[in-house]
Parts: structure tokens; sequence; C-alpha cells
């Protein structure tokens, strides 16, 4: 290489290590999206930090809050989890959580968890992802859009569950219970084995923005969960060995996809 490569490497190393950054994603993902009466009424629970799209997986520790709520009750879940190893598609082992739930009454039940933060050195900045996912029990559809008082969240205009492949998706981003105009929000399919190869970079994630009113809209391409992170930053900092640095929260939900056989 020869000095003029050499200068422009340098120079572009760092605008290319940029461009490839992997998204984070607080997942919680069911073993169902429905369950019905005349099945098993228990499901698992996985709860993960990872890129989803690219199978790469991250440490987490067990969060501040794990819950439900079903009927306008909240149910605190937090004892019920279980800390495990997962390997990523890497071959490395992790920390995630696992849970067991079993549906005693019908109606949608909104699986949510709040972790704690993570410092993300690379960012310089904290990371809180609040994270939901809706399972709707024996058929009764009620609850699915309600607003749990999370400090930030994407509550559904669209019924989160029973969806095509290829439906659209449209949900609101409240940070504090309002809207937030023109929101980020990244999109990433969970996709659990090797066979997807993106073209380029920006196909791992997508990205969208929300209009004035706060709300989004997205159409799933394939079958499987697709996670919609809604990023904003804290009002309030926190400290990292001494010097205060922002929190970025994100409202994340998960969305599951069947494909029309």
């Amino acid at each position: 290489m020869n000095r003029t490569s050499l200068a422009l490497a340098c120079l572009m190393g760092p605008v290319l290590a940029a461009g490839t950054a992997q998204a984070h994603f607080q997942m919680i993902v069911p073993s169902d999206d429905m369950v019905k009466q005349d099945e098993s009424r228990t499901i698992d629970l996985d709860l993960l930090f990872w890129h989803p799209f690219e199978g790469i997986g991250m440490n987490m520790v067990k969060p501040e809050k794990f819950g439900v709520v079903a009927q306008g009750e909240d149910h605190d879940l937090l004892s019920n989890l279980k800390a495990g190893k997962t390997q990523d598609r890497e071959g490395n082992h992790f920390t995630t959580f696992t849970a067991d739930y079993s549906f005693k009454r019908p109606g949608d039940h909104i699986f949510y968890v709040e972790p704690q933060p993570y410092w993300e050195p690379a960012e310089e900045s904290f990371i809180v992802h609040y994270t939901k996912v809706v399972v709707n029990g024996f058929g009764m559809e009620a609850g699915w859009d309600e607003e749990i008082g999370l400090k930030t969240e994407i509550v559904p205009l669209t019924r989160p569950y029973g969806l095509w492949t290829n439906n659209v998706f449209q949900g609101i981003v409240k940070v504090n219970g309002e809207p937030v105009p023109y929101s980020e929000v990244e999109v990433e399919y969970y996709a659990q084995d090797a066979g997807i190869e993106p073209p380029a970079d920006p196909m791992i994630t997508q990205v969208v923005k929300a209009d004035e009113n706060g709300v989004f809209t997205y159409a799933m391409p394939k079958q499987g969960w697709w996670g919609f992170a809604a990023l904003n930053e804290d009002e309030k900092t926190m400290k990292h060995e001494g010097k205060d640095y922002p929190v970025e929260i994100g409202a994340v939900l998960w969305v599951h996809t069947h494909d029309m056989k």
C-alpha cells in the first residue's frame, strides 16, 4: 500500500466503522403470539440483549422490572426470571434470561421489561430500552392498544398479533405519555438462522420516521419476529466515571407475522 492509499485508509476507517455500527435491541420473544384454549396454556419467554438480524449477542443483566399487564392489572414477574447462557451465531455464549407464564384468563397480555442502563462506549451514552410484546389469550381481543405507563412506549394502532406477512404495522411513539413528532424508528428482523445475506449494511436495520403526530408505518416482508425501536434522548443524564453522559431511551415493540398458506 502506497503512502497516499494508506492516508486514505486511515481517513476512511472511522467513517466505515460508523457506517457499519450494529443496532442494539432489547428483546422479549414469546414461544407464541396467540394462545388458544385447546392448546397448552403455558408459553416460554426469552429475554435477550441482541443484534437480532446478525445474530450477535451481548450480555444481559437482571432487569429493573419485568411483568405483564392483563385486563388492566399489572403483575410483577421479576422473580420468574431464570438466568442462562445463549449461543450467538458466532459461537459465543452470552447471559440471557427466560421465564414461563401460564394463561389463566382471556384477553391480551402485555409483557414488558425495563432493563438496567447499558453503557455503550462507542456512542458515549447509556441505553435503556423499554420493551413490550403482546400475546393474545383465548381469542378475546381486548387490551392490545393500552398504554401501560412506561417512560417511553410504542402504542399500537395496528393489532400487534394475528398478522399476515406483508401486513402494514402502525404505532404511535410516546415519551412520558405524549406523542413524539418525527421520532426515528429502527426496524430489524430477528433472523434466527444464517440464511439471509443482506446486499448492503443499510439493509440490516431499516429506518423510518414518525410523522408530526408521532405515527410511523412499516410493512413487514417476511414471516417471523420484527422489532420496532423508537429512539429518543432522555431529559436526564447519567454518570460514568464521574462524568455526565446522555441516555438513549428506546420504546421497543416486538411483532410477529405469519405466512398465508
